[in-house]
């Protein structure tokens, strides 16, 4: 069944998650199979969780930094009964992203499967 506020609710954990850098809480709003892309570096850049998860573990987090929270959610569209689709942004450190969510319904549970983003650098 789609619901709004579980989709919100998910892309909420997602943001505080990369906030934090807290891989364990990223894992848990992230399909185990999603992919992390981005066409922004070059080569095209493409990993799995099990790449994208520990990189996330060793940053210093933005909240122990102080960085102020700019996490917004743009547009979240139902496709259907279990497929959403999410447009956000969020900052980490002079990085301001735009993500691309596709979030997915799988035994009762919504995860995002695919995070597809870009960034620009503030002070370039």
């Amino acid at each position: 069944m789609r619901s709004l506020a579980d989709v919100e609710e998910l892309i909420r954990r997602y943001f505080d998650a990369l906030y934090d850098c807290d891989s364990a809480s990223l894992g848990s709003v992230m399909h185990e199979r999603a992919i992390y892309a981005t066409a922004d570096e070059q080569p095209v850049l493409i990993r799995d969780m099990g790449e994208y998860l520990p990189i996330v573990a060793a940053r210093e987090s933005p909240r122990s930094r102080g960085e102020p929270r700019r996490d917004v959610i743009e547009t979240i569209d139902f496709v259907g009964a279990n497929t959403a689709f999410a447009r956000v942004r969020c900052s980490i450190g002079n990085r301001d992203f735009v993500d691309l969510l596709s979030i997915i319904r799988t035994e009762g549970r919504w995860s995002i499967i695919a995070k597809v983003f870009h960034f620009t650098t503030r002070g370039e």
